[in-house]
């Protein structure tokens, strides 16, 4: 079985033009975003944050960190807002969690004719089956391990750090 963990960010439509929106109204559920790819999986979908990802704090990733260590099984989704995705990837690489831990978003908008939402949704679940224990980064149809991974802002895409 595969735990998604939700947390917000553009992946579930939040607008960043808006820089005092500090939480967000959801607009698309990860479960409907399952349910537009098709995906037929073992899972279940757990909403813990609902966030921009500029404001994920420390003890946001405690919280993070919890639920995983909660769960039973080893194979962890976490969807999370692009621009501190980098951050959360390292503060539970570091960790050496004995899990699979996945994380992806998106930079379209998931409510957005043109997301990029339901196919890095899609690569993830992919990714994840085939993965062995550690932190990694699935978008755009690449794998990144958590160090070795930063996030270009410039062309909007993650790339290997070397």
């Amino acid at each position: 079985m595969i735990h998604i963990i939700s947390t917000g960010g553009t992946i579930e439509g939040l607008d960043y033009e808006d820089p005092d929106n500090r939480g967000q109204s959801k607009t698309i559920s990860i479960d409907r975003l399952l349910d537009q790819i098709g995906y037929q999986g073992n899972f279940v979908v757990e909403k813990i944050l609902d966030k921009d990802s500029r404001f994920i704090t420390e003890p946001d990733r405690i919280k993070i960190t919890d639920k995983i260590k909660s769960f039973s099984g080893s194979k962890i989704l976490l969807t999370h807002g692009t621009i501190t995705m980098v951050e959360t990837a390292k503060y539970l690489g570091k960790l050496k969690l004995d899990k699979t831990i996945v994380l992806t978003g998106a930079f379209i908008l998931g409510t957005d004719p043109n997301t990029d939402a339901g196919s890095n949704l899609n690569y993830a679940l992919q990714q994840i089956e085939n993965l062995q224990h550690g932190v990694f980064i699935a978008m755009h149809q690449q794998i990144f391990l958590w160090d070795n991974v930063v996030k270009n802002s410039v062309a909007n895409q993650f790339e290997p750090l070397t």
